[in-house]
């Protein structure tokens, strides 16, 4: 009877120990599908987790008050090459950024369809990237839907250094717009909420060139 009654005990310890089992994966399942989202819902909630914040201020800059024009160089996630003289007699759209930034991931599509809309129209787009590898950047440009390209700048942070020395770029993301002449124009600190306003820097800053 005690030993029948010790087995009974320890299949039940059994199947419970499978049932754990089995929601453990299903948790570990349900967390991989959410995964790329986790970061957007804490910047949601105000929890300000893996960025450094921004204030979302806008600064425009009057065109007789701008610096010199920024020159850089950098490798893209697809290795190519990209220089200043690329984006020289158009306006330029450079964001900074990173996968695991959850404002990134929100601001994301803003950025890409205000791309759309301006590209061949006298405006380009390239983010510069600050922490990740190129695998990670082309598989949020996948995920996001970004087509512009991106300067992997972590190892040396070449890039990110040529831009500091006439802007501030401190917080992640910064958003900066540079006129035809390679000068920067516009500043967004932190996230872009909607497409309007950069939308709004860049035509007028199109019209200002011609």
């Amino acid at each position: 009877m005690t030993s029948t009654t010790s087995w009974s005990r320890g299949g039940t310890r059994f199947r419970r120990a499978i049932a754990l089992f089995t929601v453990a994966l299903l948790l570990l399942a349900a967390t991989g599908c959410s995964a790329r989202d986790s970061l957007a819902e804490q910047y949601r909630d105000g929890t300000n987790k893996g960025y450094i914040s921004g204030d979302g201020r806008i600064v425009e800059i009057a065109a007789e008050e701008r610096g010199d024009p920024v020159e850089f160089e950098g490798v893209t996630e697809n290795g190519d090459t990209v220089t200043s003289d690329q984006y020289r007699d158009q306006v330029l759209v450079v964001n900074f950024w990173y996968a695991a930034c959850g404002p990134c991931r929100i601001e994301a599509p803003h950025l890409q369809a205000v791309y759309e809309q301006f590209q061949g129209a006298g405006a380009d787009f390239l983010g510069i990237n600050t922490y990740d590898q190129p695998a990670t950047a082309l598989s949020f440009a996948e995920t996001y839907g970004i087509t512009y390209p991106s300067v992997i700048d972590v190892e040396s942070g070449a890039a990110k250094l040529a831009f500091a020395q006439v802007a501030p770029v401190q917080a992640t993301p910064t958003t900066l717009v540079l006129d035809h002449q390679g000068r920067v124009a516009a500043r967004i600190s932190g996230p872009i909420d909607s497409p309007s306003t950069l939308r709004t820097i860049v035509k007028d800053l199109i019209e200002e060139g011609r």
